[in-house]
């Protein structure tokens, strides 16, 4: 497995909350879902994603944990959207939200009565040719391989959907139009692939941008050697052996790797274990013992002692929520 799709495993939609919704002019719904990320597209028309008026991104003038500036989204473009912090979509900047998106899709007033229903069904009834129409999805990220992937992006991630090679986005518009058996289960299906695309796409426009794993996975030695280290890191992994399975010698492949990823290979290797065994322990019943031998450590102990290290704190502390 490469790196990319270490990280893009780690984020998966179960029961996706995604729609698709007609909007008349003028309109603006304030995202207060908490989700980690959202893709969003215009079938029809455009939006501008809006720092909310309440956020910290206004406030302190800080990019987190709402979006900084205002970004268009043009009618064929799909958008990757950073949370949890609050954030409006609207047909104009200056537009006033009337509407708040909450958590499981539920559609509320600004004062906080619900007109999930309501709205969908007459937003539906009204279409017309000018009418805007935007489709959504969320996603929960948890763990820290899925930190990994928002680390990578920035507030929003712009991709015309010409660019994206597959018809992922058009099945995802069809199964939206009807309503079948088990639609939630390709919903879920259709969003991850939406998503995988997207930031794949994304990721391969930014060159100089894009981070150094990601970069480094076309290099034909360190690209072998990232994906040495991401289907087995609890191999006893060491520069010479990475080199030696690279074909390098072990100086060239030190300086080469450092020079791509922007850290040396052992660091890496580190790095990597200790973000496979964070996400291990918060969502296994694995012991400490069982987690050190995944990651390449011979007992807990020193698993232990090379986690609070890394972290500053130990397992325990990690896995029960300590901070």
């Amino acid at each position: 497995m490469d790196a990319l799709a270490d990280v893009l495993a780690g984020v998966r939609a179960r029961s996706a909350a995604f729609c698709r919704t007609v909007l008349e002019p003028p309109w603006a719904l304030r995202i207060d879902d908490g989700a980690r990320l959202a893709l969003v597209t215009m079938v029809r028309g455009h939006a501008w994603i809006v720092p909310d008026a309440g956020s910290g991104a206004v406030q302190s003038g800080i990019a987190e944990p709402g979006i900084a500036e205002p970004v268009l989204i043009g009618e064929g473009t799909v958008a990757v959207v950073k949370g949890p912090g609050p954030y409006v979509v609207a047909d104009e900047i200056d537009t006033p939200a009337s509407v708040v998106v909450r958590p499981g899709n539920r559609l509320t007033t600004v004062d906080g009565t619900d007109i999930t229903d309501e709205f969908l069904t007459a937003a539906a009834e009204s279409e017309t040719p000018g009418s805007s129409v935007m489709v959504s999805g969320t996603y929960q990220v948890a763990g820290d391989v899925g930190a990994r992937l928002l680390g990578a992006l920035p507030d929003v991630a712009l991709v015309a959907a010409a660019d994206i090679g597959s018809p992922v986005l058009d099945l995802l518009i069809a199964e939206l139009a009807g309503s079948r058996p088990g639609q939630q289960v390709v919903l879920d299906r259709l969003l991850d692939l939406a998503l995988i695309e997207t930031v794949r796409t994304w990721l391969d426009g930014q060159r100089d941008a894009a981070p150094g794993w990601f970069r480094a996975q076309s290099d034909p030695v360190v690209g072998q050697a990232l994906r040495l280290i991401h289907d087995d890191p609890g191999a006893q992994w060491t520069v010479a052996r990475l080199a030696a399975h690279c074909g390098v010698s072990r100086a060239a492949f030190a300086r080469r790797f450092t020079d791509l990823v922007g850290s040396p290979p052992m660091a890496y290797l580190a790095d990597w274990r200790m973000t496979v065994a964070a996400d291990l322990l918060r969502t296994t019943g694995d012991t400490a013992e069982s987690v050190a031998r995944k990651v390449g450590y011979a007992n807990a102990f020193a698993f232990s002692a090379a986690f609070k290290r890394h972290r500053g704190l130990s397992p325990r502390e990690h896995r029960v929520g300590v901070e």
